[in-house]
């Protein structure tokens, strides 16, 4: 469903109707991995659904080895690239039949952030597995996610049926996400996008394919105007902290009123998220990770990043039962985390390669496997 109404009474081009995204932390979306624990402010939600006390501090993540080189915080120079803020503006303006004049003017008004290239050079997911479950599977995490489960069973649970996706599931994005919508992101999205489009250059073009994005929902998507945006540090948005294409392709007008917002409606919140999962493939009731322990000269199988490119048989044939009972014909994979008491091994099915489509790092889907078998558990008891 497509929002097709401008909310704002003084929208022009450029103010529209919006739900967006990080990475989470993971952000919604395929190809970059924005930290649930980026910096980040409170945004006030219409309904009261989150629990009140305060969030626990994020520890943060190590500084890199080598520190980004200081960026000054300033309006974008004339020209700075090859690929120049003119040459952008003039082919969105041309695919997306905007005015080219008002895309420049809205780009020259970013202004390049040094926190924001600080912080994409330390995500969390750069800990080692023992240091990272820490961060996201704590004990206020999990009785908040409960909370936040009780307080809203009736809108997760339509959704969740309607879609065809485990509810706990829903709620651990949301809780790794930006803790239950406390911590939406305290940048300005245009802000992000052009420092990381423009000043960033490992990632330059995956940012700027979003930047672009951002100027082509229009009004299809956004509810604020695009320099009043706030988000992560890579430009997510949103208690699902959905980036610009993932609110293109997969963003809902759950609640049926118009419009996307993934700040203030939770039926759009829970129901974006929700048909993220179905879209790239969830399997109702199935599965998603099991540990296992080799046996003595097991052999390892080829692997292909998260890909389930094997059986759970063959994996058992190789040495590596699953403690839990599984279909020798599930899709699988193996994954080797390191824990707390040395080397984990898990075999992870099509569900896991799933979660990890809203960010790419095993850790993060372990965590929210992980959170949302905690937060179901603590769910199903009655209420303290």
């Amino acid at each position: 469903m497509e929002s097709i109404n401008v909310k704002p009474a003084t929208a022009s081009l450029f103010g529209i109707v919006l739900a967006c995204a990080g990475l989470v932390g993971g952000c919604a979306g395929a190809a970059v991995e924005p930290p649930a624990t980026a910096p980040a402010q409170a945004t006030t939600p219409a309904t009261p659904v989150a629990p009140e006390t305060p969030a626990t501090p994020v520890p943060a993540a190590a500084p890199a080895a080598k520190p980004a080189p200081k960026v000054p915080v300033t309006a974008l120079p004339p020209r700075d690239t090859p690929d120049n803020v003119e040459d952008f503006a003039r082919a969105v303006a041309a695919e997306g039949g905007l005015d080219e004049a008002e895309v420049l003017a809205t780009l020259r008004s970013a202004k390049v952030q040094q926190g924001i290239l600080d912080a994409i050079s330390r995500p969390a997911e750069a800990k080692p597995w023992k240091d990272y479950r820490p961060i996201f599977l704590t004990d206020k995490r999990i009785a908040d996610g409960a909370a936040f489960y009780r307080a809203n069973r009736e809108i997760i649970e339509k959704a969740a049926a309607d879609y065809r996706v485990a509810p706990e599931i829903i709620v651990a994005i949301i809780g790794v996400e930006t803790s239950y919508g406390r911590n939406t992101g305290k940048y300005r999205v245009l802000d992000a996008l052009v420092t990381l489009g423009f000043h960033y250059p490992p990632r330059a073009k995956f940012f700027r394919g979003e930047l672009r994005q951002l100027f082509l929902l229009r009004d299809k998507h956004l509810a604020f105007p695009i320099d009043e945006l706030t988000g992560s540090y890579a430009g997510a948005m949103g208690w699902g902290q959905f980036i610009p294409t993932s609110v293109a392709h997969y963003a809902v007008d759950y609640d049926g009123d118009g419009r996307i917002d993934l700040w203030n409606s939770l039926p759009d919140i829970v129901g974006s998220v929700a048909n993220y999962f179905a879209q790239h493939g969830w399997i109702e009731g199935a599965p998603v990770a099991t540990r296992t322990f080799p046996t003595e000269g097991a052999e390892p199988p080829a692997l292909s990043g998260m890909e389930p490119v094997h059986t759970v048989g063959a994996l058992r044939a190789r040495g590596y039962v699953p403690v839990d009972t599984l279909d020798d014909t599930a899709d699988a994979t193996l994954l080797t985390l390191e824990g707390i008491a040395g080397p984990e091994q898990w075999i992870t099915l099509r569900n896991f390669y799933v979660i990890s489509r809203y960010n790419r790092s095993p850790l993060y889907s372990m965590a929210v496997y992980q959170l949302s078998q905690q937060i179901a558990a603590e769910a199903a008891k009655p209420a303290p």
